[in-house]
Formats: C-alpha cells, sequence, structure tokens
C-alpha cells in the first residue's frame, strides 16, 4: 500500500459541499489520479452516509483499476441526519457497528477491501479489547489492510497500542493549526512509526487576518514561482514525522497542482520565519 503524497479527501465531493454528480465525481478523480495522487479518503458519515457511495458511482465510471488507488476510510461516529435519526450524536466502536460500517463501506465503494480502516474520533468508553479483536477479524478477512485512528492523543495512541498496531493517525495540522509539533502528538508518533495525516492542511490561511502571515506567505511563494496553497502544503512536507496532507478542495485546477508542492525545497529559514509570523512571536 503506496499512498501519494497528497491524499484527495472527498468530505466535500457530495451534498456537504459541492453536491457533484457521479460523472462529475469520476471527472475529479481521474484528475487527482493524472495528477499523482492515488489516495482517498473517506469517512462513513460524509453527506450524511452518501457520500462513499457517490464515489463508488464515480470510481466505476472513472475507469480506474481499483487496485492502482488507496482508499481510506473512517467509522466509529455516530451522526444524527435523515439516514440515522438518532437523538444524540456519540460514538460507537462496538464489535456490531464497526464490522456494519465496514460493510456499507465496502458495498457502498464498490471494493473487496479497504486500504486503511481509522476510528474517527476516540471515545471515551472506548474497549480497546473489542476493538482489537474486531479489527484484527477484518484483517484476517482481508476487509482491510491497515488500521489506524483520527484526532487522537499521544496517551490515546498509547491505550489502543496496548492492543493494537496502529499506522496512521489523521489530525489536524497546518501553519496555522500547529499545537501537534508541541504538545506530543507528532513526537509519540515518530517514536512509534506512525505516519500522520493532515486535515484542513490550509488551515484558516485564506480567512485569515493576520496581515504578517499573509505578507510573508505571499512573499515566499514569489520565491519560489507557485501559489500560496503550495508554499502551506509544502511547510507541512517539510517536518520530519512525514506528514501526509488530505486537501478538502473540489477544484481540478488545485488538486492537479498541489502536489508541486513536493518539489518547493522550502529553506530552513523560510519554514521559521512562516512559523513566526503564525505564531506572533519567535520561538522559545
Amino acid at each position: 500500500m503506496k499512498l501519494s503524497k497528497i491524499i484527495s479527501g472527498t468530505m466535500n465531493w457530495g451534498s456537504w459541499g459541492a453536491n457533484y454528480s457521479p460523472q462529475e465525481v469520476s471527472k475529479l478523480i481521474n484528475c487527482a489520479y493524472e495528477s499523482g495522487i492515488n489516495t482517498f479518503d473517506h469517512a462513513d458519515i460524509y453527506g450524511g452516509y452518501t457520500t462513499e457511495k457517490l464515489f463508488g458511482k464515480g470510481f466505476k465510471i472513472s475507469g480506474l483499476d481499483r487496485d492502482k488507488v488507496v482508499y481510506i476510510s473512517k467509522c466509529g461516529i455516530m451522526y444524527p441526519c435523515d439516514k440515522l435519526p438518532i437523538n444524540v450524536k456519540h460514538y460507537d466502536y462496538s464489535k456490531k457497528h464497526i464490522l456494519k460500517s465496514v460493510e456499507n463501506s465496502l458495498k457502498n465503494l464498490n471494493t473487496d477491501y479497504i486500504d486503511c480502516l481509522l476510528l474517527h474520533r476516540p471515545s471515551p468508553i472506548m474497549d480497546i479489547k473489542e476493538i482489537s479483536d474486531t479489527i484484527n477479524e477484518l484483517i484476517d478477512k482481508k476487509m482491510i489492510r491497515k488500521f489506524g485512528v483520527s484526532n487522537f492523543t499521544a496517551s490515546q495512541m498509547k491505550l489502543i497500542q496496548m492492543e493494537l498496531k496502529i499506522s496512521f493517525n489523521q489530525i489536524e495540522f497546518s501553519l496555522t493549526h500547529f499545537k501537534p509539533m508541541f504538545d506530543g502528538t507528532l513526537d509519540f508518533m515518530q517514536i512509534n512509526d506512525i505516519k500522520p495525516m493532515a486535515y484542513s492542511p490550509l488551515g484558516n490561511y485564506f480567512s485569515s487576518k493576520n496581515k504578517a502571515l499573509l505578507d510573508k506567505v505571499k512573499n515566499i511563494s514569489l520565491k519560489y514561482s507557485c501559489k500560496e496553497d503550495e508554499v502551506l502544503l509544502s511547510w507541512i512536507l517539510k517536518h520530519k514525522s512525514e506528514i501526509f496532507p488530505v486537501i478538502g478542495t473540489t477544484k481540478e485546477e488545485r488538486i492537479a497542482r498541489s502536489l508541486k508542492a513536493e518539489k518547493i525545497n522550502m529553506d530552513l529559514i523560510d519554514w521559521f520565519e512562516l512559523l513566526e509570523a503564525s505564531s506572533g512571536r519567535r520561538v522559545p
């Protein structure tokens, strides 16, 4: 399983965003693949439990070979919506629910396996032994290939790793949200060979009022002859924990150029100037 360095996130492809048709989804999939992105990030709840099915239809139209792409999906959040009319949002990591969620994802994505299944958010009452038994069963049945988590802290990852090997943790990380660099999250992942995926990798840059940051990013984009979003992705890629940014754009042109960020060899001084501009102070 080889992930592309940039992952295409599908959360906004359906009713939670662009509301694309299967034909439009097919175009977006092909655009990503032709640009060098072979990895697509899903979750059962996206689009109120409808986006995986939309993607499955679009992928069938695309004509691509399933074995040439990587599917990530997430489960565990019970999200009140038309498809699930419950009273309260909560988390369910029972064996029954995990199995049902994976079976639904396989059916909706029209595939025999998920490359990597993530627990979407930590539950304060999750039973790690039950989770472990269920994940091992799914791996043994070849329904999933790798296991990971999402939004887990260092201590929560340590708890899970009492029973299971974690391959990935998908966290929020960007130039405007860099707390995981300093709270031990990324350190723990490096020590334990857990690869980070970063959702919202552009952070709030494009709505930011931080003039120092805006000016610095624009100046550096001129220096490297690239777009501002490429600077933001390049800043993430320079971190030694080998972060995989998950881009959420539904625009073909932004997907197509995102991998250009990997070719930017950002100078050390530029990296720290960006951090200082974002935080508003020198590093300690």
